[in-house]
């Protein structure tokens, strides 16, 4: 009877978790939103009580997205407290209530580790795209390059076990709509999000789309998991690696001497943009007249 008890194997749910195993309550995604919520407010505290225009304050400016504060400051840690930060009540609020929405069904599905990797690593990937791809003096904030990375788990979750993928598409493209209509919008921290996240999911699935396969299941163990996310996160950094490295030794830069390494502290959005085309600007300008007065020489 023993024997007989031993040979039979648990059943898994499609993450490779034990069936029945997931927490009935979405601890993970609650914690999330009170954490955003908690940082807004706090922002808010900082700029005089302002909700509205929360950003002056100094824990907004230390925290924000600036790919130049990444390349030339070594502050590396934007890369992901950037994704905590919210510009006003619309921006948090919008961003809450998707994550509420999408949140918890993941949660249970996915288990509380697979899906905060998921999350944790879909917000370093909308980071690291605006690091590679957006203007390196803009700043950038918000939760937006997480829930798209858990719209784009969800999409695949549904699309692996045959479920009406139409409703979740619609949702997707119209947020892209939006996306790419507005201006003030990150392009790069929505795309990446959503590519990290789905790539990261696609990771936890054993790397393939088909539901319960010996082959899948096999490499859905937590190990086999962990090792896939860890490659995700190393090609993460060492794609920020490379870029700031890349912005650093930049000729203009070079040209700088230290004017590029203290233009993180403003007072207004927008302020570090102007500083460093200002600075570029009069290295430019100091060049051409060297160049010019070395022409000029006999």
């Amino acid at each position: 009877m023993k024997a007989g008890q031993a040979s039979v194997r648990s059943a898994r749910t499609l993450f490779g978790s034990r069936a029945g195993s997931g927490a009935t309550v979405p601890t993970v995604t609650y914690a999330l939103i009170a954490v955003n919520v908690a940082v807004y407010i706090l922002t808010a505290v900082q700029a005089n009580g302002n909700f509205v225009d929360n950003y002056t304050g100094s824990l907004f400016q230390k925290w924000e997205m600036w790919p130049d504060g990444v390349a030339y400051n070594h502050q590396w840690v934007r890369l992901v407290t950037s994704a905590f930060l919210h510009y006003g009540p619309l921006h948090i609020l919008l961003n809450m209530w998707a994550l509420y929405v999408v949140g918890p069904g993941l949660e249970r599905a996915m288990g509380w580790w697979r899906y905060l990797a998921v999350y944790l690593l879909a917000a370093l990937g909308g980071s690291v795209a605006t690091m590679l791809f957006a203007a390196p003096a803009g700043g950038s904030v918000g939760a937006s390059g997480a829930i798209f990375g858990l719209f784009a788990a969800a999409w695949l979750l549904q699309r692996v076990t045959r479920m009406d993928t139409r409703p979740l598409t619609i949702t997707i493209v119209v947020n892209f709509v939006f996306t790419f209509s507005i201006p003030q919008i990150s392009k790069t921290g929505h795309v990446g999000g959503f590519v990290i996240g789905g790539l990261a999911t696609v990771a936890l699935l054993g790397w393939t789309t088909r539901a319960m396969s010996n082959s899948a299941m096999r490499k859905r163990t937590p190990g086999v998991q962990a090792a896939s996310l860890a490659g995700i996160l190393i090609l993460l950094l060492g794609l920020t690696l490379f870029r700031a490295h890349q912005l650093a030794t930049s000729p203009i830069v070079q040209g700088l001497g230290t004017t590029g390494a203290v233009v993180h502290s403003v007072d207004e959005p927008g302020e570090n943009y102007s500083r460093v085309i200002t600075a570029v600007e009069e290295a430019v300008d100091n060049r051409a007249r060297a160049g010019i007065s070395a022409s000029e020489r006999p």
